[in-house]
């Protein structure tokens, strides 16, 4: 199957800023061709339904192919869940579940259509490992050890749904992996959301990451929040928990 490397090594742990065009230029010519097949199926399918916001579609690869691929630049553990909050035309959990063929990935939607689309999408891809429900983000049933989503809702109602359904421990791990919590992507002045959810959440750590590549209009971030049990692990407690690649 496919896989893109992601090396043991302090550049890869202490990430300071993501280009996704680079790790578009680190992936498989498979990936890379099941991403251009989604592009187009994506492409397609908004014809006829509004996955996509139509302003953008022109800029489709780099507004949110390369943008949802800026969650790539460190992996997830092998084995974990992550969850998509509202995640429309399947942004970010397709593409990531097409880089990571080992994490099991949920997109969750209110909208019974759009999950029907993006569920024929991930069975045409093959993609094994995304699951679709539709309803609230509040009843969704599951569990899992990461929350994704792109500007889907406010960071502290992001942090609330994680919440309920989080699952993780210092026991989970891994070096060069994101520590289980929320990763968000955002734009714009974030000042204001960060304090409502410092002041509601107190034990929550929020930390930010730049994306800068080309065709992202404006700045974009990605928010990652978690609980300082697992941001604050050294990384000899976990070393060797890690795989040296996502894939087989």
């Amino acid at each position: 199957m496919f896989h893109v490397k992601h090396d043991v090594n302090k550049a890869a742990c202490g990430i300071t800023s993501v280009d996704p065009g680079t790790t578009w230029g680190n992936l498989s010519g498979g990936q890379r061709l099941l991403l251009e097949a989604f592009e187009g199926q994506l492409r397609d399918a908004n014809t006829h339904l509004n996955l996509i916001s139509r302003a953008t579609a022109a800029q489709l690869h780099s507004r949110h192919i390369l943008h949802s691929l800026a969650l790539a630049a460190r992996p997830f553990r092998d084995g974990s869940t992550v969850v998509d909050w509202g995640t429309g035309g399947g942004l970010p959990a397709i593409p990531l579940a097409i880089v990571f063929p080992k994490v099991n990935f949920h997109a969750v939607d209110v909208s019974q259509r759009k999950m029907l689309v993006v569920k024929r999408m991930a069975r045409r891809l093959g993609l094994r490992n995304l699951a679709t429900w539709t309803g609230c983000a509040e009843l969704w049933p599951g569990r899992a050890h990461y929350s994704v989503s792109r500007a889907v809702a406010p960071l502290r109602t992001l942090w609330r749904w994680h919440a309920r359904i989080a699952i993780g421990s210092a026991d989970d791990c891994c070096p060069c992996a994101w520590w289980p919590g929320v990763l968000s992507l955002k734009g714009g002045d974030l000042a204001e959301e960060i304090a409502g959810v410092k002041a509601a959440y107190p034990s929550v750590q929020v930390g930010t990451v730049p994306v800068a590549g080309e065709g992202l209009k404006s700045a974009k971030m990605i928010i990652h929040m978690n609980l300082p049990d697992q941001a604050g692990l050294k990384d000899a407690d976990c070393m060797g928990q890690c795989p040296r690649e996502s894939g087989s």
